[in-house]
């Protein structure tokens, strides 16, 4: 006796779920969409911090047409600044002592170019090595925003990704300097 098939017009009918349990699985789900918002939004707090932070200083290291440049010469580092004389290259006032953030400075006695921050002594170093540095914040809240996707928003390759960049832009500012 040949086994009969069951027949392609007896359908299943779905269970029908109690309002707790719908009530329960709609608020775990509020509970998820807001996880992400809020890991989305803490996300994106670290880049923009990251980015505000890194421009305060890579400003003057990009757009330096308007700007006092010059040569500066190491002469002494005193835990995060070196300091040493400022010869400018046109247009501005020769200076006995500029400081400079000891990363970026080379090692002492050696002559880096700088421009200066307008109404302080403060330089900062110029070309491919002072553009890398002074975004350097933003490549260490990249780091840290590819943590918060990847463990909060679970978008592991978008969280890669961001790692990846903000480590390759370490790595460049290391070898630059």
């Amino acid at each position: 006796m040949p086994k009969s098939r069951p027949s392609s017009k007896k359908r299943s009918r779905p269970v029908k779920r109690s309002r707790t349990r719908r009530m329960g699985e709609s608020a775990y789900g509020l509970l998820l969409v807001a996880r992400t918002g809020l890991m989305g939004a803490l996300a994106l707090l670290l880049l923009v911090a990251g980015v505000w932070t890194s421009w305060n200083t890579a400003r003057y290291a990009m757009l330096v047409e308007a700007r006092e440049r010059g040569t500066m010469t190491v002469t002494a580092c005193h835990e995060d600044r070196c300091t040493g004389p400022y010869l400018p290259l046109e247009g501005s006032r020769r200076r006995t002592q500029v400081s400079i953030a000891a990363a970026a400075a080379p090692g002492k006695g050696e002559q880096v170019e700088v421009t200066v921050k307008p109404g302080t002594d403060r330089a900062v170093r110029i070309g491919a090595g002072g553009v890398l540095h002074a975004w350097v914040p933003f490549a260490g809240s990249l780091l840290l925003a590819a943590l918060v996707v990847a463990g909060g928003m679970k978008l592991r390759r978008t969280a890669w990704v961001m790692g990846l960049m903000g480590t390759v832009l370490l790595g460049a500012t290391f070898a630059a300097l």
